[in-house]
């Protein structure tokens, strides 16, 4: 198979992280995960007391954020200026401040030209929300998944109360689903589908399920 840009786009909860790492791990492609960059530039400002609207007056402190990933094994791992802070950025603090920030239209032009210049070389999946359609807009080829909210907050209730045994499934539902309508209406890169993209509704598909359908997809169109 020709190295190829696969990216996948979509919806919050609707397992595309974990898709697109066991797809990069089949193909034995990098993984990049643009949105673990938006929880790691949320989780600096909010270290350092800046609210969403008080970035603009303190756009020097970009230069003080540096995100690498490391792997171990099959996981990939997030660093914020040599800290591994992955279980930090899944915090529900982040992933409720986390489109407030990545909304802000100077933070998102420098983390896409970060994640141009990460993907230029191909071979790698790159996966988040506009990701198909801002970042990578030609790409080889393009998913974007999806699944009933519903069943997006029974996933991310069951991944977060083994950290948080106090969240509850309404609280994620209302985060999920204001985090939908703050991507969708966005001025800047709003999440929408491309014309390209495959939809994959997740619904009521497996990990495994998911993964085998992209990967079979992928194959019958590159080998």
């Amino acid at each position: 198979m020709k190295d190829i840009i696969i990216a996948i786009d979509g919806n919050s909860a609707c397992g595309k992280s974990t898709t697109s790492r066991l797809v990069a791990n089949y193909f034995n492609y990098k993984y990049l995960d643009s949105g673990a960059m938006y929880r790691a530039v949320s989780l600096f400002f909010l270290n350092n007391k800046i609210l969403p609207n008080q970035v603009l007056n303190n756009l020097d402190q970009l230069n003080n954020i540096h995100i690498e990933f490391k792997s171990k094994g099959n996981l990939q791992f997030t660093y914020l200026n040599g800290k591994n802070v992955e279980r930090e950025i899944r915090s529900d603090k982040i992933s409720s401040l986390v489109s407030s920030y990545s909304s802000i239209s100077v933070v998102r032009k420098l983390l896409v030209k970060n994640q141009k210049l990460i993907g230029k070389n191909k071979k790698i999946v790159v996966e988040g929300r506009d990701i198909t359609t801002v970042v990578f807009p030609n790409a080889d080829i393009k998913f974007f998944m999806t699944a009933d909210i519903e069943v997006r907050a029974r996933r991310r209730y069951e991944e977060m109360r083994v950290s948080n045994n106090k969240i509850s499934l309404s609280e994620i539902r209302k985060n999920l689903d204001d985090r939908d309508k703050e991507d969708s209406s966005r001025k800047d890169s709003p999440l929408t589908v491309s014309d390209q993209a495959i939809i994959i509704d997740t619904s009521y598909l497996k990990i495994d399920d998911q993964v085998n359908k992209i990967i079979k997809i992928i194959e019958e169109k590159f080998s």
